[in-house]
C-alpha cells in the first residue's frame, strides 16, 4: 500500500526569488490597483486608506537591514524545505496549488482540477504574465527556458476516480492549449524544491482566488482527507510526498492572523479551518485554502514549523507573510 512520508507547506511569493531592493520596487505597484488590498477586517480598501490606518513604526519594518535579515531567513527556510524533500526521496510528489488565470479563465474555472497528462509544460511567459516594471527584473524570477516535466500519470488518473468515488466532483486536464503552461504554484516547486532531483508529480489545482466558486477551507480540508485516503488505498508500495504552496497573508500582511492560522495547522482540527472568516480569505490571503487542504492530508503527522517571516515592503504594511513547515 502507498504511504505518505512527508508533508510540506511553503509560501511561493516572488519575494522569495528577489533581492530586498526589488521588494521595495514591487511595493511601488501596491497603490495602482494591480493587487486587490483587504485590511485586517477583510474590507476592500485603497492604498491611501490602508496607509492612513497603518500604526506608527512601519518604517522600521522596511529598513534595508531588516529586509536583508528576512531575506536571509527566507532563503534558509527554503533550503531546509528542499533538504527535507531530498531526505525523504519519495517516488512521487502530489502538489496542491492555485491558479492565477495561467491555465483557467472565466470561461471555465473549476473548483478542483487534476492534471493527468504524461508531462506538463513550463512556459515562463505564462508563469508571470503580469506586466510589472522592468526594474523588478521579472526575467530573473523563474528560469526562462521552456521545459516539459514528468507527471505520475497513472496515479493522477487514479486519483480522479478515487476522488469521484469519495463525492468530490473533479475536473481534469490531459493537456493544455497551445502556449499554455503550468500554474506558478507548481513551477515554484520545480524551481526551488526540486533543484537537485526532479520527481514525477500529481498536480491538484483548487480555485482559491476567484468568486463565485472559491473552495471553502472546510471543504479544502475534507478534500485533503480524501486525497490521503485515496493514496493509502493504492496497491503499489509508493512513497508519496504532499506539498501545498501559497500564502500566507498578502498583499496586506497580517501577522496575528497568520499565527492563528499556523496554530490551526498544528492542531489538525477541521473545526479551526471551518471557522476561518471567509471575508479575510480574499486576494492573496485566499491561498491559505491550499494549506487547509494539506492539513486534511497530514492528519496524525507531526508538524515542524521551520520559520515564519513577515516580509513588509511599504509604509502601508503591504507585503507577504512567509511560512515554511514540514510534517512527518
Amino acid at each position: 500500500m502507498a504511504q505518505i512520508v512527508l508533508g510540506i507547506g511553503s509560501s511561493h511569493s516572488p519575494t522569495l526569488l528577489m533581492e530586498p531592493e526589488a521588494w521595495l520596487a514591487r511595493a511601488g505597484h501596491d497603490d495602482v490597483k494591480i493587487h486587490a488590498l483587504y485590511d485586517h477586517q477583510g474590507r476592500h480598501v485603497s492604498y491611501e486608506e490602508l496607509l492612513a490606518a497603518t500604526p506608527p513604526g512601519m518604517d522600521a519594518e522596511i529598513d534595508m537591514a531588516v529586509l536583508q535579515r528576512r531575506h536571509q531567513a527566507n532563503q534558509a527556510a527554503v533550503a531546509k524545505v528542499r533538504q527535507a524533500l531530498v531526505e525523504a526521496d519519495p517516488d512521487l510528489v502530489l502538489i496542491i496549488g492555485d491558479d492565477h488565470k495561467e491555465v483557467f479563465q472565466d470561461d471555465n474555472m473549476p473548483v478542483i482540477s487534476v492534471y493527468w497528462g504524461d508531462t506538463i509544460a513550463y512556459k515562463p511567459q505564462g508563469m508571470m504574465k503580469w506586466k510589472y516594471d522592468p526594474s523588478l527584473q521579472a526575467a530573473s524570477w523563474y528560469p526562462q527556458e521552456e521545459k516539459e516535466y514528468p507527471i505520475a500519470a497513472v496515479q493522477a488518473k487514479q486519483l480522479i476516480a478515487d476522488l469521484m468515488a469519495r463525492d468530490f466532483d473533479v475536473a481534469h486536464s490531459k493537456y493544455y492549449r497551445p502556449g499554455q503552461g503550468m500554474s506558478h504554484s507548481f513551477g515554484y516547486v520545480y524551481y526551488k524544491m526540486m533543484a537537485e532531483k526532479t520527481y514525477p508529480i500529481v498536480p491538484v489545482s483548487i480555485n482559491t482566488y476567484y468568486p463565485p466558486n472559491q473552495i471553502t477551507p472546510e471543504r479544502a480540508f475534507r478534500l485533503g482527507e480524501a486525497i490521503r485516503a485515496a493514496i493509502e488505498s493504492w496497491p503499489s508500495e509508493l512513497r508519496v510526498a504532499v506539498v501545498a504552496t501559497g500564502g500566507l497573508s498578502h498583499f496586506v500582511l497580517d501577522e496575528a492572523f497568520d499565527k492563528e492560522f499556523l496554530a490551526a495547522m498544528a492542531s489538525g482540527d477541521v473545526a479551526a479551518h471551518a471557522a476561518l472568516p471567509l471575508e479575510k480569505l480574499q486576494s492573496g490571503n485566499s491561498e491559505l485554502r491550499c494549506w487547509s487542504a494539506l492539513a486534511g492530508v497530514v492528519g496524525g503527522m507531526q508538524m515542524e514549523l521551520i520559520d515564519y517571516v513577515p516580509c513588509y515592503r511599504s509604509p502601508a504594511g503591504t507585503g507577504c507573510g512567509m511560512a515554511f513547515a514540514t510534517w512527518r
